[in-house]
């Protein structure tokens, strides 16, 4: 076998990595191993598409003598291809150099792509974004088949596209519907469904056999070519030029506006690069792709959601506030104190991350219900796909039923998760405690009663903390972790853990009235219902609440979470400021809908909508009591005034210190309550706004609307260290 390494031109530090090798045995058969030193993960960035550039001339050449034939393109990492680089991503501005590059990289692709010398792409490791474009480019597709190895274009989920040939490939493979429906989810997928959707061709139980089938179909096959190159190629499901796919495109185009209102340019993007890219030959779709992927990239959502989605997160899961000097802390065996639904919910979560479960409640019979109902949450599995009923069943055996307390001996963590009760929470936490072992924390799901009122009633209060999920807590994608004031920081440390040991990101708050996420999303509800009061009619405030982002319009909200909790928030706010607080207008609406109309929410049927069920209608008795001003409204300022008030409180937080970075901050309003991710989170929409137009217009607001849109003075005082810390 002859071997060749090449050293590439990429420059780190001073230091040059080498990046492929080369070698070929007697059948001719090349071998590029992909092995970029110095990183984890092999990446192809502006800098290292350079790398390959003597690699394919020296493959020219071969082909040229006919000494080649085939090529098996692998990795000597444990991830194949994780993608471009996030940090040049984001870094860059100049729409010509992004267009320059991204043609560049399309060029290599086609170079290896071309009619002749079949490739194969053996995938033994995660091939994301720019990794998984490389492996469509090659002719063959053979993964190694383990279910945590993922294959994907998820660039959707930082507010781009796929932009190095990635989406006009799939056009050709999928055909328009299938393939918009694939991007816009940004599905990271299994091999064995990736498999399923014929995006690959083969898969292998170990790294031995993936390239023995590599090799034995590069032995099997001549030439090869791909769809978008054969003379008689087409597109599955025909091109915008039909008039039946035309139409199917109008309508796909009416439920994306409707969707994302406008807000979110790379849906848009995409469908237009499937429409346009159908109507013209393959690499002039190329160079379709590559102009909006240019100004999607260069784009100020984007920029916000790189910013938020993958620098802020990272930073968090890396342990930005995790307290520093503590082992890490592996669970083995939770116990849950409480079978309903966000008990159920929470089994369910850390089972599927394999930490088995004891789940108890009042009798061992009300503990299987809940254990029947993990069942329910499984088979409808959020995740991309649900759970069969084998696959159920093995990990329902994870789980084990009690109503003794005795049973949570050998548990490392023990959850209460009871109905919001001071006494019983306290109660159900003193029954557990003593057959806990001196490792073990305890952790209180209560939303709204203060963990450190709490902890006074247990025996070791250093060992409490507050583990706060959201509803559903089997999707939710945030767990506040909440300190209370005895709680050591090496429980903190151990509940950091385990919330990532369960597949979710945590964020630490200090205790205080709603925690951060209650505590701000709380002030969308009320700005809504003041507007109620103003006259501005109940659906313009829900669908402007939409077109501002928001998942759902602040009245739908009030409902959901109950009336009498938000009023509940604005009494433990009331209570906190004492003398300082001022009352806020929407009070007068709560009270007159809880009391005098006893109009509570969804629980009861009846609040700002009619409840059946999830179906639900504004109700019409609204205008009645609330009657309509016909003035017309500024819909840009009320929009402003629902997202304002948000910003306002989350430095209110900061300054308090309820919550303690910038990071935290941005990610806990995206994942904890739905805050527009393509505004990068709360403290980064600051930023986008502009610093001093963002002060101008909280003076604005408050001129007419009172003092709860003053900007804290706080914030131009510690402006530029919150700027820099979120960069």
């Amino acid at each position: 076998m002859k071997a060749l390494v090449f050293s590439t031109f990429a420059h780190t530090n001073a230091t040059i990595h080498r990046m492929i090798s080369y070698t070929k045995d007697t059948d001719l058969i090349a071998t590029l191993t992909l092995d970029m030193k110095g990183r984890e993960a092999n990446i192809l960035n502006h800098e290292i598409v350079d790398a390959f550039v003597p690699v394919l001339e020296h493959l020219k050449k071969e082909k040229e003598k006919g000494q080649l034939r085939g090529v098996i393109i692998t990795s000597a990492k444990s991830s194949f291809l994780a993608g471009g680089d996030i940090e040049y991503l984001y870094n860059a501005e100049n729409p010509d150099t992004v267009f320059a590059y991204t043609q560049k990289l399309k060029g290599f692709f086609r170079d290896l792509e071309q009619p002749g010398v079949p490739v194969v792409a053996a995938i033994n490791g995660n091939a994301i974004g720019t990794g998984f474009e490389l492996a469509l480019a090659c002719h063959h597709r053979i993964v190694l088949n383990r279910p945590d190895l993922q294959l994907g274009l998820p660039e959707i989920h930082f507010g781009i596209m796929p932009g190095n040939g990635g989406v006009i490939r799939l056009l050709w493979l999928l055909g328009i519907e299938k393939t918009y429906d694939y991007l816009i989810k940004g599905e990271r997928m299994t091999p064995e469904r990736a498999l399923a959707k014929g995006l690959i061709d083969d898969l292998a139980d170990d790294e031995t056999e993936l390239l023995y089938k590599a090799k034995k179909w590069l032995l099997k096959v001549k030439e090869a070519s791909h769809l978008w190159d054969r003379p008689k190629g087409s597109i599955p499901g025909g091109t915008a030029k039909d008039p039946h796919m035309a139409r199917t495109i109008a309508k796909m185009a009416a439920a994306l506006s409707a969707r994302w209102k406008n807000n979110f340019p790379a849906p848009q993007a995409i469908l237009n690069t499937l429409y346009e890219g159908s109507r013209v030959d393959f690499d002039t779709a190329c160079r379709v792709e590559s102009r909006y992927y240019t100004k999607l990239l260069t784009s100020k959502e984007c920029k916000n959601m790189i910013r938020a989605l993958w620098f802020d997160l990272n930073a968090i899961h890396h342990g930005l506030m995790r307290p520093k000097g503590f082992g890490r802390f592996r669970p083995r065996k939770i116990g849950i104190i409480g079978a309903g639904t966000m008990g159920s919910a929470i089994a369910a979560v850390c089972i599927k991350n394999n930490i088995h479960v004891v789940l108890k409640d009042v009798s061992k019979m009300i503990a299987d219900k809940g254990r029947e109902r993990v069942a329910g949450i499984l088979q409808l599995n959020s995740s991309e796909r649900p759970f069969d009923e084998e696959e159920v069943k093995t990990l329902l055996k994870k789980i084990e039923t009690t109503e003794h307390s005795e049973d949570f001996s050998e548990c490392d963590l023990v959850l209460e998760s009871v109905f919001e009760n001071k006494s019983v929470k306290i109660k159900v936490t003193r029954e557990a405690e003593p057959f806990l072992d001196d490792y073990a924390i305890i952790g209180s799901n209560t939303l709204s009663i203060p963990i450190s009122r709490l902890s006074k009633e247990v025996a070791h209060p250093e060992k409490f903390v507050g583990l706060h999920f959201l509803k559903p807590a089997e999707k939710s994608r945030l767990v506040e972790v909440v300190r209370g004031e005895s709680t050591s920081d090496e429980t903190i440390a151990k509940a950091f853990d385990f919330v990532r040991a369960i597949g979710k990101t945590p964020i630490v708050v200090n205790d205080s009235w709603g925690f951060y996420v209650s505590r701000v999303l709380n002030t969308y509800i009320l700005e809504g219902i003041t507007m109620l009061q103003e006259g501005i009619p109940a659906s313009v405030i829900e669908n402007l609440g939409r077109k501002a982002g928001m998942p759902v319009g602040p009245l739908q909200l009030a409902d959901e979470r109950s009336l009498e909790l938000v009023w509940r928030y604005e009494k433990q706010a009331a209570e906190h400021y004492g003398k300082k607080y001022v009352q806020h207008p929407a009070v007068v609406i709560l009270k007159t809908m809880i009391e005098d109309l006893v109009r509570k929410g969804r629980a009861s049927g009846r609040g700002f909508y009619d409840w059946k069920g999830s179906e639900a209608k504004i109700w019409e008795g609204l205008n009645e009591h609330f009657p309509s001003d016909p003035a017309a409204h500024p819909y840009q300022q009320i929009i402003e005034r629902l997202l304002f008030a948000q910003i306002i409180e989350a430095v209110w937080c900061l300054q308090e210190k309820v919550i303690n970075s910038v990071e935290e901050a941005n990610i806990g309003s995206i994942f904890g309550w739905g805050f527009p991710d393509f505004k990068g989170g709360v403290i980064q929409y600051i930023d986008s706004y502009g610093f001093e137009n963002f002060q101008a217009k909280c003076s604005e607001l408050e001129a007419v609307h009172g003092q709860r849109f003053r900007a804290p003075s706080w914030l131009r005082k510690n402006w530029a260290t919150l700027k820099s810390k979120g960069k």
